[in-house]
């Protein structure tokens, strides 16, 4: 028996990379898995119903249950699409793991409108075009007195939460946005028995080895030693996060390497404060970080 036995998860993003090693560790725990993958390049262009299909392939061979998707999360009816094929599959939804995302890095001054619009629609509008149709379900089922134990487990990261990254505006907000989404989600989706959590990842995949800098970090060992920057590295807190046994909700936590940190949000470091109006030159002289 598994930690995640029987529940049904989607996943997306699964055909390469971390959300790859999510699916094959949910399968090995007992989960029914829908393989979303689009299968386009970094920088999201093109598609490929290869890698999601082999993902599946290797998850039956190892005796698991799994099926491949190829829809587009980043749309509407495409999200959509997604969470249905789970409930006309497996009868049900349990877990949804918002994993897929692109890279188009630039500068502020010389990024285009393009180049914006694509990262932040795969990231913050995906995730929340998955999450508002798995929602409607588990809502639904608490309706009908099915009350859920579903869990949600969104993919945000350290650009735009811990580590402003130059060259990432597109990316870094739209993952901010998506930690912003799991706290009023975890909020909202509480009373129909659904936990929303994000994990903020640095592994070793296609996107990271794309960001300068990061390739030497992050390396495979040479002599084949223990490889903590490996993405399967990764999958353990996302399956306990969707597991039964897990209560959390409305977490945000960093993952990397041999280390897990829960990490908080804006909040008040220091504060100044008058029992008049306010005065340029007052907040001038005492404006807290100058």
């Amino acid at each position: 028996m598994g930690i995640l036995d029987g529940r049904v998860a989607v996943i997306t993003g699964a055909g390469r990379g971390i959300g790859r090693e999510h699916a094959l560790l949910f399968a090995r725990e007992g989960a029914l898995v829908v393989v979303n993958d689009l299968g386009g390049s970094n920088t999201g262009e093109g598609a490929d119903s290869g890698p999601a299909h082999e993902v599946v392939a290797e998850i039956t061979a190892a005796g698991g249950r799994a099926v491949a998707n190829g829809d587009n999360i980043s749309s509407w009816a495409g999200a959509k699409s997604l969470v249905q094929q789970a409930i006309d599959e497996y009868g049900r939804l349990d877990v949804l793991v918002n994993n897929a995302g692109i890279l188009r890095d630039a500068f502020i001054a010389g990024m285009d409108e393009s180049q914006w619009d694509a990262v932040v629609t795969v990231h913050l509008k995906g995730h929340f075009a998955m999450l508002h149709h798995a929602s409607e379900y588990w809502k639904a089922q608490a309706k009908s007195g099915e009350q859920p134990m579903a869990a949600v487990i969104n993919t945000a990261s350290g650009s735009g939460l811990t580590i402003p990254n130059a060259g990432q505006a597109n990316y870094g907000a739209a993952k901010a946005g998506i930690a912003a989404l799991t706290l009023i989600a975890a909020e909202e989706l509480e009373r129909y028995g659904v936990r929303v959590n994000a994990i903020a990842p640095i592994a070793r995949t296609r996107l990271t080895l794309a960001t300068p800098g990061m390739g030497a970090l992050m390396a495979e060992p040479e002599d084949g030693g223990l490889d903590l920057f490996a993405p399967a590295n990764i999958s353990p807190l996302v399956a306990y996060l969707a597991s039964e046994k897990c209560p959390l909700t409305g977490q945000v936590y960093a993952v990397q390497g041999g280390a897990i940190s829960l990490l908080k949000g804006w909040h008040d470091v220091e504060t100044i404060e008058t029992d008049e109006v306010w005065e340029i030159d007052d907040i001038a002289a005492r404006l807290p970080g100058a």
